[in-house]
């Protein structure tokens, strides 16, 4: 069975840090590009940051770039995203995806960044 299960959400206060984490199990790990996205209430996804499948491709939305990294531990089977100096709009849910021929999602954690 293919799962994808993201930890790490929660309220946090503008400026604090959080890091989302996304187990994945029941296929390849390494040979899927991770992605993650996010989502508010109401609106579209949003697109945030990829990883290749060996890690040494980054790419950021603009927004985030020298706030967030991505990582990924092919060993553990994990995705990280390290989210620094979070602002209000950073609140979403955000999840993560595998893609290769086929895509994977993961169910979502929670991100709040408020006062």
């Amino acid at each position: 069975e293919v799962r994808l299960v993201e930890s790490g959400g929660g309220l946090v206060q503008p400026g604090g840090s959080l890091r989302l984490s996304c187990a994945a199990s029941g296929f390849t790990f390494a040979n899927y590009e991770m992605t993650w996205v996010r989502q508010a209430p109401g609106k579209g996804l949003e697109w945030v940051s990829t990883i290749t499948g060996g890690g040494a491709i980054t790419r950021y939305l603009d927004s985030v770039k020298g706030r967030f990294t991505i990582s990924r531990d092919n060993a553990r089977d994990t995705l990280y995203l390290q989210m620094n100096t979070l602002k209000p709009e950073d609140t979403d849910v955000y999840y993560c995806i595998g893609t290769a021929v086929t895509s994977y999602w993961g169910q979502g954690t929670q991100v709040t960044v408020s006062s």
